[in-house]
Formats: C-alpha cells, sequence, structure tokens
C-alpha cells in the first residue's frame, strides 16, 4: 500500500487529487495537511518510522502559517533523519521561471508540477 501526504490548503485541489488519487491506486492511504508546518511536525514525529512515512509527499508553495518554501527549508533539515526516501513534488499555480528553477535546484525536490496536474502525468508520477 502507498501512503501520499496531500501539503495544500485549497480543499478543492485536495479533493480533486483524492480522487484521482483513489480511481488510480485504490489502496493507497492519503493524509493531508492544510498548511506546512503541522505537515513538518507530524513528519517530526514519525521520523524513525519507516512504515508510517509517506512514499509521496504533493506540496503546494501557497499556504498559511507556513508555506512550502518555509516547509522546503525545514524538510531538507529532516531529510538525513527519515528512514524512507520520499519522492516530493511541489505543487503550484505559480509558472514563474524563478519559482520553477528555485524549486528544481532543491535536491529534495522529485519535480515542480503546474496545477492543474494532467490525467496522464498524474497515473505516471504515481507509478513510478
Amino acid at each position: 500500500m502507498k501512503s501520499i501526504y496531500i501539503i495544500d490548503d485549497d480543499k478543492l485541489f485536495v479533493f480533486l487529487t483524492k480522487k484521482s488519487i483513489e480511481e488510480i491506486l485504490a489502496d493507497t492511504e492519503i493524509i493531508e495537511f492544510g498548511d506546512g508546518q503541522s505537515a513538518i511536525d507530524y513528519l517530526k514525529e514519525i521520523a524513525d518510522k519507516a512504515d508510517q512515512l509517506p512514499d509521496i509527499i504533493f506540496l503546494d508553495l501557497s499556504m498559511p502559517i507556513m508555506d512550502g518554501w518555509e516547509f522546503l527549508k525545514e524538510y531538507i533539515q529532516l531529510e538525513p533523519r527519515l528512514e524512507k526516501k520520499i519522492k516530493l513534488y511541489v505543487f503550484s499555480s505559480s509558472i514563474s521561471p524563478h519559482d520553477i528553477e528555485r524549486a528544481k535546484n532543491i535536491g529534495s525536490v522529485t519535480d515542480f508540477i503546474i496545477k492543474p496536474l494532467s490525467k496522464e502525468r498524474f497515473i505516471e508520477m504515481l507509478n513510478s
């Protein structure tokens, strides 16, 4: 069973993403966080429990409390302590070349995906 974290405050995006995941991978645990702070706090709690860590993280950049950039800064420091390699995809409606380049230059980021995501690309990501 795969485990996926969705870190995004856009309720519609989260709802549609969850529905898409459930269609493609029926046996998937999906945990959602509305801000980066609650997600990073939870990851810190379970860092040494590989069976509880996600396989994939979908991270939005624009959120309240702790945005995606702040989350990434903390995640980079936490990553060496994680008992499992996690694929982290930045999802954003930003088409700024600066944001895209900045995210892609972070070694922890698997890819930068501009919202909305095509179903074909989504299937490819989940199956990889």
